[in-house]
């Protein structure tokens, strides 16, 4: 497996591909739990933990301002906007949008995530990633989906990993990723549901009647953290 941060282009951008708007938005809030500034709260939603993580990220343009707008530019020439601003932007606007407790699909809605989410689109578009007029992922995209997932296959354990990799990890592989690198996180947050064991799945040489004195479908908490994984909480 190669180096993650050899990767051409963010894991937001990369999970938009792969995934669509909810894909990137996980990414995004990965990406602020990762730096401690986001964590799960009531059963399914996710909350502020650093109340004062708004300083490393982006202001909020003025609603329906694109980012390439001249107004900050040098003699009126747009400026350029990187595919790491778009995504700090929405990693601001996902912050932003947690002055109250919400779930991964109030996140995706929300008008100030979907503006930052065009924003993704429109450094994929000029990349040449989309197709028109539907905006969605092209074949040149599709290719190139299948050639990182090819050279950075889902890690077995988050040990060592760093969170850059972490996050290109969850880019490509989606919830198998969530459930071996933030797997506490993950369930809490209600990015990942509860895996249902059903009896064929179960180990040949276990009884049917398990400790807790059940019978048929059995249920796993998602907490794998995937060939021992690393120490510690997530």
């Amino acid at each position: 497996m190669t180096a993650a941060g050899s990767v051409r282009g963010t894991p937001h951008e990369i999970a938009l591909l792969a995934g669509g708007p909810r894909a990137a938005v996980t990414v995004a809030v990965v990406a602020l739990h990762l730096r401690g500034a986001v964590e799960a709260g009531a059963p399914g939603t996710i909350l502020i933990a650093d109340e004062g993580a708004w300083q490393d990220l982006p202001p909020l343009p003025q609603a329906g301002l694109p980012l390439d707008t001249p107004a900050d530019s040098v003699e009126g020439q747009a400026p350029t906007v990187t595919g790491a601003v778009r995504a700090s932007y929405l990693e601001s606007a996902v912050y932003h949008c947690l002055d109250e407790p919400s779930d991964i699909r109030e996140l995706v809605r929300h008008p100030d995530v979907r503006w930052a989410l065009a924003e993704v689109r429109v450094g994929l578009a000029d990349a040449g990633m989309l197709r028109y007029p539907l905006l969605r992922p092209n074949r040149a995209a599709r290719r190139r989906l299948k050639l990182l997932r090819k050279a950075h296959p889902l890690p077995p354990s988050r040990r060592g990993l760093p969170d850059h990799d972490k996050l290109i990890a969850i880019a490509l592989h989606g919830v198998p990723a969530l459930r071996v690198l933030v797997p506490r996180f993950a369930l809490r947050a209600g990015l990942t549901d509860r895996v249902k064991i059903t009896e064929k799945d179960w180990p040949r040489h276990s009884p049917r009647g398990d400790t807790y004195g059940g019978n048929g479908g059995y249920f796993y908490c998602g907490s794998g953290g995937g060939g021992g994984g690393g120490g510690g909480s997530d």
